[in-house]
């Protein structure tokens, strides 16, 4: 069943591999066009998902490998074009077809996608946003920022957070890269707790918003 639908478009989560990564398929019923967002190993439910949809594109939110892993696959099977940030497109195993960049528009039938670029997480990590939805990657999740390796990794998620998300509607639907949705605006109204208090200048790693 997808997560979302409307007379537009259909949009399908798939947990995938061993670290609970979610790839979508976003899919226009239209003319059954579609997009997937993320390549996570051991994708096969994913793509009988998508078995009848022609696939126009795989879009990656960033360079890690266990978005990466079922690349090959997924290619192989849809035929579909890449896309990643150039920051990123460095550690794909094969070259991309499409290099995006922030407010790239990519339209597929129906389904009309606006680029966010948002480092922090990774140099090249991107949101992608369509209609009610933003697929955040790693870049957010419900209650808190990616990973962060520094201090400085983590201030430049934050910013990216606040510029390219927090100013979108609080209504959108926050689809991440690991893990259940939200609601972006919750993740603001989280957000501003952590905001008002004290923090070490070298904060970094798991950091949640209402805990850290």
């Amino acid at each position: 069943m997808p997560i979302f639908y409307d007379k537009n478009i259909r949009i399908f989560k798939t947990s995938c591999g061993p670290y609970d990564n979610n790839a979508y398929l976003i899919v226009s019923p239209d003319t059954n066009e579609g997009i997937i967002i993320d390549a996570p190993m051991e994708p096969e439910v994913l793509l009988e998902e998508a078995l009848n949809v022609d696939v126009k594109y795989i879009l990656i939110t960033h360079r890690h490998q266990d978005h990466l892993a079922g690349l090959f696959t997924i290619k192989e099977k849809t035929g579909a074009l890449i896309g990643i940030h150039s920051e990123d497109a460095e550690a794909l195993p094969m070259e991309p077809d499409l290099l995006v960049k922030d407010q790239d528009n990519i339209v597929v039938s129906n389904i009309n996608m606006t680029v966010l670029h948002t480092p922090g997480h990774t140099p090249g990590s991107v949101c992608y946003l369509v209609k009610d939805n933003i697929f955040s990657g790693d870049t957010l999740f419900p209650g808190g920022p990616g990973h962060s390796s520094s201090a400085e990794n983590l201030n430049q998620t934050i910013n990216s957070i606040n510029e390219k998300l927090f100013v979108l509607p609080d209504s959108l639907s926050l689809l991440p890269g690991h893990g259940a949705e939200g609601v972006l605006g919750v993740s603001k109204e989280e957000y501003n707790v952590f905001a008002s208090r004290p923090h070490s200048e070298d904060l970094s790693g798991d950091v949640l918003w209402l805990q850290s």
